[in-house]
C-alpha cells in the first residue's frame, strides 16, 4: 500500500509517504510559506524513494479545521492530484491528527486537541486511543469561545495544539481542576500522523473521490463577504 499525505492546516506544513508499513516525511514549521514549500516537499518525497504519483493507492490530507488559506491549499492539491490520477482520498481531521501526534511524543491515550481560531475562538475535539492504536473523537469537534469548551468526562486528559498556547487560561476554566495531566503548548499536526490514521480508514473502504474530498472549517461563514453597503 503506498499513500501520499499533506497537511498545511497550521504553522506546519508537512508531507509523508507510506510505504508498506515504512512511513518519510517532511516537516517545516513555516507560517506563510505553505503554497512555496509543498510541492517540492512531495516532489521530493517521491523521488527519493523512487515512486511516481501514478505508482499510488490513495491521498490523504488534512482538511481541517485550521487556517482558512491553509486548509484550501491541502485540499485543492490532494483534489488535483486525485482527479488526475483517477485516486481516492481519506480526508483526516486536523484536530485528530494532533491528537494523534500528541500520542506518539508523549504516549497520551486522551487527548484535548485546540487550535488557535482566532476571534477569541478556539476549534475544539476530544480523543481518546482506539484498539488501532488510532485517536478517535469522543463526541464532535467545535469551534467556541475558551470557556464554553464541553468539558471531558473523567481525567487522565492532556491538553495540545496552539489554542492551549492562546488560550490556556479560558480553556483550563470550562474543565474540572483535576481532569488536565499535561500540556503541549506547540504540538502541530503531521503528514505523518495523517497518514497513520489513513491507513486505517482507506483499509476499512472509508474514503471518497475527489470531488467528494472537500475542506472542513467548522465555522460556516468563514468564506463569506461582507454585505456592501448602500
Amino acid at each position: 500500500m503506498k499513500i501520499l499525505a499533506l497537511d498545511t492546516a497550521t504553522e506546519a506544513c508537512s508531507a509523508a509517504l507510506y510505504l508498506n508499513g515504512e512511513i518519510r516525511q517532511l516537516y517545516r514549521v513555516a507560517p506563510r510559506e505553505h503554497s512555496h514549500i509543498i510541492l517540492p516537499m512531495i516532489d521530493q518525497l517521491l523521488a527519493d524513494s523512487g515512486n511516481r504519483v501514478s505508482d499510488l493507492d490513495a491521498l490523504t490530507f488534512g482538511r481541517g479545521p485550521g487556517s482558512f488559506m491553509g486548509v484550501r491549499i491541502a485540499a485543492g492539491i490532494a483534489q488535483g492530484i486525485a482527479f488526475a490520477w483517477d485516486l481516492p482520498v481519506v480526508p483526516i481531521s486536523t484536530l485528530a491528527a494532533i491528537a494523534q501526534t500528541a500520542y506518539a511524543e508523549t504516549g497520551a491515550g486522551r487527548v484535548l486537541s485546540a487550535i488557535d481560531a482566532r476571534l477569541n475562538e478556539v476549534y475544539w475535539g476530544a480523543y481518546s486511543l482506539s484498539d488501532q492504536d488510532c485517536m478517535r473523537i469522543v463526541g464532535e469537534e467545535h469551534v467556541c469561545a475558551p470557556t464554553q469548551v464541553p468539558g471531558p468526562e473523567g481525567g487522565g486528559w492532556t491538553g495540545a495544539g496552539s489554542g492551549w498556547n492562546a488560550y490556556g487560561d479560558g480553556l483550563r476554566a470550562a474543565m474540572d481542576k483535576d481532569s488536565l495531566v499535561g500540556q503541549l503548548d506547540s504540538c502541530f499536526p503531521t503528514a505523518e500522523s495523517i497518514v497513520k490514521l489513513a491507513v486505517v480508514d482507506y483499509t476499512a473502504g472509508r474514503y471518497l473521490s475527489a470531488a467528494q474530498a472537500q475542506p472542513i472549517y467548522l465555522r460556516d461563514n468563514v468564506a463569506k463577504k461582507p454585505r456592501r453597503l448602500r
